[in-house]
């Protein structure tokens, strides 16, 4: 049986898609009864996911704006933001990854971006509107994690520009 938050986010769901859906589910299961069983079967969990046991794993560190370093243990194939948000790492990524800003904009290490494949022409142009640049910035979005990565060193800009909310940070999902 449904419970009212469910109904709501099924409704929800069906209506906005399943970006807004997922935050939907996680403000509802704070103050509503959202069934774990609705939430999983949309794979709408906000906890962690365990590791895939065959997937390739390799150490990286984020180095945040007050250069504290962060040590994560990050996914072959998956890209920077989503690694930086898996690990509640504050790399903004406002358009949520579909080129429209430079809100992810990383700084790697030299021979990192000397390994990786060439930027497209989207991204340079979302990189001309970052806040920070240098000759090894890219867009956190748009960088898969290799083997390569393992041990290196992922730089955040001192600031960001986003172009469509000031002074508002939205959260990762």
């Amino acid at each position: 049986m449904l419970t009212y938050g469910n109904k709501i986010l099924r409704t929800f769901f069906n209506k906005a898609g399943q970006q807004q859906a997922v935050w939907l589910s996680n403000s509802l299961a704070s103050s509503t009864s959202v069934s774990n069983t609705y939430k999983n079967f949309y794979n709408f969990s906000s906890e962690k996911k365990d590791d895939d046991k065959n997937a390739e794993y390799v150490n990286i560190i984020y180095v945040n704006k007050d250069k504290s370093e962060v040590k994560v243990r990050a996914k072959v194939g998956e890209n920077l933001l989503e690694i930086a948000h898996e690990n509640d790492i504050d790399l903004e990524g406002a358009c949520d990854q579909s080129l429209a800003c430079s809100t992810c904009h990383v700084i790697l290490d030299n021979d990192l971006y000397d390994s990786l494949p060439i930027a497209k022409p989207e991204e340079e142009d979302m990189l001309d509107l970052a806040y920070g640049l240098t000759e090894t910035s890219r867009l956190g979005c748009q960088v898969k994690v290799t083997k390569e990565f393992e041990g290196t060193k992922v730089t955040l800009p001192r600031a960001t520009r986003n172009m469509y909310v000031d002074g508002h940070k939205p959260k990762h999902h």
